[in-house]
């Protein structure tokens, strides 16, 4: 019995069977009654009410044409970043400030960068029956093909956040992100407007934004003419005596000195302001002998040097993803909106220009 309820056709003769005799279905008990999953029947509720043969509510469908059922007075709507520290909490915040002018309701997961607990993330989403999800994917492990496969299983509309995707693929779904790669020229453009002919890089290579800034500081060091600098890859800091961040942004203030250059953008502002510590330790005043510029500005201001950092437009890009999430719902089949927003510069005391 259940193999065969598991075919599309049965599948959708049962709803609209139900929907017919009690006037409304839930999801989940037809999941139940079939023996699929509530991402399966909701996936078939979406394809009935496109072919207008019920209306979907919250948690199920009805009859077209029903008396409206009690429900929820906000519509529900899916949010899955990496973590809630750091870079998103701006965003997502952004997300709820939008969200009360068009009634909804923003409900928060975490991936923690993997992509099983990712998509079970989602499909805890669709099971509770938001709407739409704005999410920012993983791609560690998984190309844009594999992505593309699954994100055309989501039955409910899907906007990116944070993520430069190149497939065309995946070009049919709304993006929204931080044009990364101009912040970086504009903390380079700063830095040489100040006088310094050479600009150093430092990342934190773990995160999806590295290559982006890379991208950024590349291009603006051709576009300006400056000289090579030394550049290195942060690792995650260590808990022991021997922690291989500060030995990997010690040798990079060695490299530093030894190349002469004197100004470096370093991301993140966490990792920007433990280098400005050890600058100190090591007898290179910060500005004076090392002007500094982080990227990300979640604590840059309460460095020991306050860091003159390259700050997201997290709240601004947590409201846009919301406004076309909310479009999307309503305008299914609308043309895909790629979003990209421009980051500012904060100045601060460590790059020499505070005044």
């Amino acid at each position: 019995m259940t193999g065969q309820n598991s075919l599309p056709r049965t599948r959708h003769e049962h709803l609209l069977r139900q929907v017919e005799l009690h006037g409304s279905v839930s999801a989940a008990d037809v999941a139940t009654q079939l023996g699929v999953s509530q991402v399966t029947v909701r996936r078939d509720i979406v394809e009935l009410e496109k072919a207008g043969k019920l209306a979907r509510v919250h948690g199920g469908a009805i009859a077209v044409g029903a008396p409206a059922v009690p429900q929820a007075a906000r519509t529900n709507v899916g949010v899955v970043v990496p973590g809630s520290v750091s870079h998103y909490p701006q965003i997502v915040r952004g997300m709820d400030a939008a969200s009360h002018g068009v009634r909804t309701r923003v409900v928060l997961a975490t991936s923690q960068y993997r992509e099983d607990l990712e998509q079970r993330q989602v499909e805890r989403l669709i099971e509770i029956g938001v709407a739409g999800i704005v999410f920012a994917p993983t791609m560690r492990s998984r190309t844009e093909a594999e992505l593309a496969e699954w994100v055309r299983t989501i039955p409910v509309p899907v906007v990116f956040l944070e993520r430069r995707l190149e497939s065309t693929a995946l070009a049919v779904y709304d993006s929204a992100r931080t044009d990364h790669e101009r912040g970086a020229e504009l903390a380079v453009e700063h830095l040489s407007l100040l006088g310094h002919r050479s600009v150093g890089l430092a990342l934190f290579d773990r995160t999806p934004t590295a290559p982006l800034i890379r991208d950024g500081h590349r291009a603006a060091v051709a576009r300006l003419g400056l000289a090579e600098a030394p550049s290195v890859a942060l690792p995650k800091g260590g808990d022991g005596e021997s922690d291989p961040l500060d030995d990997a942004l010690i040798a990079f203030l060695d490299a530093c000195r030894d190349t002469g250059t004197d100004a470096a953008l370093v991301h993140t502002d966490v990792h920007a302001a433990r280098l400005v510590e050890l600058a100190m330790d090591r007898g290179i005043r910060v500005p004076d002998d090392l002007a500094v510029v982080a990227f990300d500005d979640d604590t840059a201001g309460l460095a020991m040097v306050p860091l003159t950092s390259v700050t997201p437009p997290g709240r601004d890009l947590g409201q846009e993803a919301m406004r076309i999430l909310t479009e999307r719902i309503a305008a299914p089949d609308s043309a895909a909106r790629h979003i990209t927003m421009l980051p500012r510069l904060t100045v601060r005391e460590s790059c020499g220009a505070a005044s």
